[in-house]
């Protein structure tokens, strides 16, 4: 069963990097898997689940290694910054899927189990970039509610920076730049005003 459920991840990952996932089929996937289609969606329900089973591992290459480089950090904003550059730094490799990605993160269905475990991902996100804010020495009034919600705001800007780069939003502004100026908003913001966001 893993051999299978190897096949047609990394078959979804091939040709959703190769061909874009609207362009993909469910039967291009399980032709290349060597799966009959009834056996493919076993393992995944939709096509939009093939692409959170595809795309779960990158995301989640992308959280370790922004944590891994935010560990050398002292501050919190070069710190958050290097946690979150990677996730972006991957949506402009496959901009189409990962705004599809995106899309099925925030909407597609809760009995979802790839949707689920891509969800636990940006929990630990979250919780990487609390953990800047609540441990750093330039924000020792910040406690772990106003934590919390930065960075769920800051993931939020996230998000809408990896939309932007398939959309084409505010293309006279550099999207990484805006991200890092608004992050750097959010942190500003918690740390001298902590009280407002209880």
């Amino acid at each position: 069963m893993q051999q299978k459920r190897n096949r047609i991840q990394s078959a979804a990952t091939e040709l959703f990097d190769e061909f874009g996932f609207e362009a993909v089929t469910t039967q291009r996937i399980s032709d290349l898997a060597d799966v009959a289609a009834g056996t493919l969606f076993r393992y995944a329900s939709s096509k939009s689940e093939l692409l959170l089973m595809a795309y779960n591992d990158k995301l989640r290459a992308a959280v370790r290694e922004g944590k891994e480089a935010a560990e050398a950090i002292d501050e919190p904003l070069p710190a958050i910054v290097a946690l979150v550059e990677p996730l972006v730094a991957r949506a402009a490799e496959w901009p189409e899927n990962s705004a599809a990605y995106q899309r099925e993160l925030l909407f597609g269905s809760p009995d979802e189990k790839f949707r689920v475990e891509g969800l636990e991902l940006v929990a630990e996100l979250e919780a990487a970039i609390a953990a800047q804010l609540t441990a750093n020495a330039e924000s020792p009034s910040v406690g772990p509610d106003e934590a919390r919600l930065a960075a769920s705001s800051i993931f939020a800007v996230v998000h809408l920076t990896i939309a932007r780069l398939f959309t084409g939003a505010h293309a006279d502004h550099d999207p990484s730049s805006d991200m890092r100026r608004q992050i750097c908003q959010i942190i500003a913001g918690v740390i001298s005003s902590p009280a407002l966001v209880r």
